[in-house]
C-alpha cells in the first residue's frame, strides 16, 4: 500500500487540470501522487461517446492548462478529438496516469496509518493508496439516469439510455420514441430522422429555445446558480435546467421540418409503444432515454457525504466538501461543463496544496 499526498481519481477535464497544478506547484509524479483511470486510455467519458457526434456538434471542449487545442477537422469525432488531445496531454506533461484502475470506496483511514495519511482509497482490483489528500474527478458518464415509468417492463422493443447510443443507422425503417429535453435529444432525433426512422420526442416541459449568446457572460451566470444549489447541500441542475437550448440554424430547420416538436409529457409504457399525457397512443420500435447523468459518486459512500437534501454540500470555493475537507470535488455542480472542469481542477489543486502546505498554495494562486 503507497502512501501518497494526493490521489486524483479521474483522467478527464478537471483530472488533469489537477494533477498539472499539482505537478506545476512542486508536488513529484508517482513519489507524492498519482492518477487513476478506469479507462483503458486517454480521454476520459469522451472515449465512450458515438461516432456520429463530431466535434462542430459536441458542446464546447476548452484546452487544457499549458498546452493548446490545435483547431481539428470539425467532421471527425469528438472521441477521437479528446482522446488525442488528452493522451498527448499525458506525455507532456508525463503525468503519473494508473489505468485501467477502477476505484470501489474510498473511506477515512485515520485509525489504519500512523503516517498521518487521511484517507483510504481501494480499487476493484485490490491496489489501494493511502492518501493526505483526494481529488475526485470521476464526473457522471458512469452512471446514466433512467426515469421510471408505469409499464415500462413490458414494452417488447428496445431501450437504451444515451450511455450506449452508437448509431442512429440501427434505427433505419422503425419508429422511436426519444425522451429527455437536452441537446443529447435534439442530436438524436435529427440523426435519427436523415437515417430514415419515425421520430417522436417527449419532454416534461416545453423546450427553452434560447436566441441570446452563449457568451462569457451567460456561462458566469450558470455557474453561479448551479452553484448556489451545491452551497446548499442540494443536488445539480441538470444541464438543459441550467442552460436552456441554443436556438441555432440546425435547430430552427429541425423545428420547421417538425422534427424537433415536443409531443408532451409521457404517461406510460405499453407493451407495443407509449401513451402520451394528452392520451395519443405511439407504437413504438425503440425508446432512447436521453435522460442525462447522475454524478458518479458511489465509491464515496462510506465517507457519508449526503445531506438531507440529497446533494454533497460544498465550501464556498466551490470544490471543498463540507463533512471531508480532505475530499474536493471537480466535474460536479458548477465545475461538469469542460471550462468549469478545468477551472475546477486548478482550484482542487490549491485547496489541497493548502491542505498539505499553504506556501506552496499560495504560489499556485500567485501564477494561476
Amino acid at each position: 500500500m503507497e502512501s501518497l499526498k494526493a490521489v486524483v481519481i479521474g483522467a478527464g477535464q478537471a483530472g488533469l487540470s489537477a494533477a498539472y497544478w499539482l505537478q506545476r506547484r512542486g508536488l513529484r509524479p508517482w513519489d507524492d501522487f498519482v492518477v487513476l483511470d478506469a479507462n483503458d486510455g486517454p480521454g476520459g467519458a469522451w472515449r465512450h461517446r458515438w461516432a456520429a457526434l463530431t466535434f462542430d456538434a459536441a458542446h464546447g471542449l476548452h484546452p487544457l492548462p499549458g498546452l493548446p487545442l490545435e483547431a481539428p477537422d470539425p467532421a471527425e469525432p469528438s472521441s477521437a478529438v479528446v482522446g488525442r488531445y488528452y493522451g498527448e496531454y499525458e506525455r507532456t506533461f508525463a503525468l503519473p496516469i494508473v489505468r485501467p484502475t477502477r476505484v470501489a470506496s474510498v473511506s477515512r483511514a485515520d485509525n489504519e496509518a500512523d503516517d498521518g495519511a487521511a484517507l483510504l482509497v481501494r480499487a476493484d482490483d485490490g491496489q489501494s493508496w493511502l492518501a493526505e489528500t483526494v481529488i475526485n474527478a470521476t464526473g457522471t458518464w458512469d452512471r446514466p439516469h433512467w426515469p421510471h415509468y408505469r409499464g415500462q417492463e413490458l414494452f417488447r422493443g428496445r431501450q437504451l439510455h444515451t450511455h450506449d447510443f452508437v448509431s442512429a443507422e440501427k434505427f433505419r425503417g422503425q419508429r422511436v420514441l426519444v425522451v429527455g429535453g437536452g441537446t443529447s435529444a435534439l442530436q438524436f432525433l435529427l440523426q435519427l430522422d436523415a437515417a430514415g426512422a419515425t421520430t417522436f420526442w417527449s419532454t416534461r416541459r416545453p423546450p427553452e429555445f434560447r436566441t441570446a449568446p452563449f457568451d462569457a457572460n451567460w456561462g458566469i451566470d450558470v455557474e453561479r446558480r448551479v452553484g448556489e444549489r451545491t452551497r446548499a447541500g442540494l443536488p445539480p441542475l441538470s444541464v438543459v435546467a441550467a442552460t436552456g437550448l441554443p436556438l441555432t440554424e440546425q435547430y430552427r430547420a429541425g423545428i420547421d421540418a417538425g422534427v424537433l416538436v415536443s409531443r408532451g409529457p409521457l404517461e406510460r409504457i405499453t407493451a407495443d409503444g407509449a401513451i402520451l399525457a394528452d392520451g395519443t397512443e405511439l407504437r413504438l420500435d425503440a425508446i432512447l432515454w436521453a435522460t442525462g447523468f447522475r454524478a458518479s459518486l458511489g465509491h464515496l459512500a462510506p465517507l457519508r457525504l449526503r445531506e438531507p437534501g440529497g446533494g454533497v454540500l460544498m465550501a464556498d470555493d466551490g470544490v471543498t466538501v463540507v463533512r471531508e475537507p480532505r475530499l474536493f470535488l471537480v466535474g460536479y455542480g458548477a465545475s461538469a461543463s469542460t471550462i468549469g472542469a478545468t477551472r475546477a481542477g486548478r482550484a482542487a489543486a490549491i485547496a489541497a496544496l493548502r491542505a498539505l502546505a499553504p506556501e506552496r498554495a499560495e504560489q499556485v494562486r500567485e501564477t494561476a
